[in-house]
């Protein structure tokens, strides 16, 4: 591997490296072409190109790395937990060349790199510790958080710390100097950090918080909000104004909120985040929404939901006309379901026609469009302009108000299939919120065709998870042998592990229930029975409630029934939590 890494300057190892990711088929040769026109025009070497481009991941890289050179990819648990020859390798080198010594053995200093190719790497460590290197790749992500661990903040973001807090007032009104400030490469690098990590890691959410006497960052996984660090406090403006100015949001207005849309190129794919601004006591709160389509399913089983209730989903959304409803608190997933059934309905026969806000992924073949409330683009207006367009399939963000709803009715009766959003906490209820909204009974029975209400519980870590005979008290309490039939109850508990952050849980799945009207639905809506007894009358015609779907999907060791309870019941039972651990 040495001979290959230093022969000709690593000319040989590139011309190698192309060939391998070509007959592997991560790249083809129209990507290649792109890639050395690139190369040739800049002067950078092909397979950073390639990453820069976004047409190579970096987790694709570093296997073509490994595959290439004979060797492994350095894991989290391969650095070590101390700094190794500290005193002859600097630590601004190390960052620049984002490689990191892990352990000597046989006499050979072994060194985790993201670049092993570059021959200057080992030939310098090797000269300051007077030891041969054997190089083992690294991915980036995890050799950055392996170097902030072992070294802690960049003596640069420091610096920039201080000079940013020294003259606090002034940042405060001067935009021009919060722009240079966030125009500064620690600022850069560290916001770049923060969001690569995010996107490798994949968190949902990036929560940057300015309190008193420190900056609070926190990613949410799987629902749950994690600490994620703490850089300087005085980096807050820097930090926040360089978020804004890629938002294109205004960083000289502080007192209001805004909101905007990132899209960038990390590690090598291409990531939306949808950027919302909130002033508060000790500086402007950002939060930031990852959208990464590579990271979301918009596939039913995927999502967790149960095949009747995809089969009945299904039937609805091939009718021609009609209201098909999607209802949960926020987060639970209602949008991501929608797409789903949007792309099965999306083809060259059938206009298909969205009014969101905001759009959260851009759909292939699909006219989506953006409500601007502030200049009177609403719901209701843009849907009674699009009704002229004559669309097949409309779907619309959520219903918020009457007129709203009751133009979603017309269309639905004049020919047209709509789907929508509502926020009730059961499926039956949605039939009470519309007509509590002021959408009359006829309305309602005519164009309802079905309500799916979920959540979204965590999935448990295959890897980690553990299984126990459910305790008496939880099998009476929650009727599990009704559920589990003849075999006696066990339920599985998180554990906790590398894989999932050591949560026990990794990812998130839907439980739902499908309420789907009938006969004796519409009697009990024209005879205004409340939503106990429109229920009652959906389960016995087959709807499994999401109690239900929750708990089969404890049983089966999807998830947890504290997860379960968590998201299902307003006030969790303590009972049920210490008995479920027992």
């Amino acid at each position: 591997m040495d001979a290959l890494v230093r022969s000709n300057e690593g000319v040989p190892a590139l011309a190698d490296l192309v060939r391998l990711l070509r007959d592997q088929g991560s790249c083809d040769e129209r990507m290649l072409d792109r890639a050395r026109r690139v190369a040739e025009e800049t002067g950078k070497r092909i397979d950073h190109v390639l990453i820069q481009l976004g047409l190579l991941t970096e987790r694709g890289l570093a296997d073509a790395y490994a595959s290439l050179l004979g060797t492994a990819i350095a894991p989290p648990s391969r650095y070590p937990a101390a700094p190794l020859f500290a005193d002859r390798l600097a630590t601004r080198f190390l960052r620049a060349s984002r490689c990191l010594p892990v352990a000597v053995e046989h006499g050979r200093l072994v060194v985790a790199c993201t670049d092993p190719l570059d021959p200057f790497i080992p030939a310098a460590i090797a000269a300051a510790t007077g030891l041969p290197v054997t190089l083992e790749v690294a991915l980036p992500i995890e050799i950055e958080a392996a170097l902030e661990r072992l070294y802690g903040d960049a003596p640069a973001a420091t610096e920039a710390a201080a000079d940013a807090s020294d003259d606090d007032a002034p940042l405060a009104e001067d935009a021009e100097r919060l722009r240079d400030l966030a125009s500064e490469a620690p600022v850069i690098r560290l916001v770049n950090q923060l969001v690569a990590r995010a996107v490798e890691t994949q968190a949902s959410d990036i929560h940057i918080e300015p309190f008193e006497d420190r900056l609070r960052v926190r990613f949410r996984y799987d629902g749950i909000l994690q600490e994620a660090g703490s850089p300087p406090a005085g980096l807050a403006p820097a930090i926040t104004s360089r978020l804004k100015i890629m938002a294109k949001l205004d960083i000289a207005e502080r007192r209001l909120p805004q909101d905007g849309r990132i899209r960038l190129a990390v590690r090598g794919q291409e990531v939306d985040f949808r950027v919302s601004t909130i002033p508060s006591l000790h500086g402007e709160t950002v939060v930031l929404r990852v959208l990464d389509r590579t990271a979301v399913s918009f596939d039913y089983a995927k999502l967790g939901l149960d095949a009747p209730v995809i089969a009945r989903l299904r039937a609805a959304l091939d009718l021609p006309n009609g209201i098909v409803l999607v209802t949960g608190p926020t987060g639970s997933g209602k949008t991501t379901t929608l797409y789903s059934g949007l792309r099965a309905l999306n083809s060259e026969s059938r206009k298909v026609v969205t009014v969101e806000d905001p759009i959260e992924y851009q759909l292939a073949g699909i006219n989506q469009i953006q409500v601007k409330p502030q200049i009177g683009l609403t719901f209701a207006a843009l849907l009674r302009s699009i009704l002229r367009q004559d669309p097949d399939v409309i779907m619309v963000g959520e219903i918020r108000d009457l007129e709203t709803a009751q133009i979603a009715a017309q269309a639905a009766l004049t020919g047209h299939l709509v789907l929508s959003t509502l926020h009730t906490n059961s499926a039956a209820a949605t039939i009470t919120r519309l007509r509590d909204m002021g959408l009359e009974d006829y309305l309602i029975t005519a164009v309802l065709r079905g309500v799916l209400a979920q959540r979204l519980v965590r999935r448990l870590c295959l890897a980690c998870r553990r299984e126990a005979p459910a305790p008496p008290e939880l099998v009476a309490r929650l009727d599990l042998v009704r559920r589990a039939g003849p075999h006696r109850p066990r339920l599985w508990h998180a554990v906790g592990c590398p894989q999932c952050r050591g949560t026990g849980y990794r990812g998130r799945l839907a439980i739902a229930e499908y309420l789907q009207p009938d006969a004796q639905i519409e009697r009990l809506v024209f005879a205004r029975a409340d939503q106990a007894d429109i229920e009652r009358a959906a389960v016995a015609a087959g709807m499994v409630t999401m109690r239900d779907a929750g708990i089969d999907a404890a049983l089966a060791g999807a998830t947890t029934i504290e997860e379960v309870m968590r998201n299902l019941s307003a006030e969790a039972d303590s009972t049920i939590g210490s008995g479920a651990n027992g």
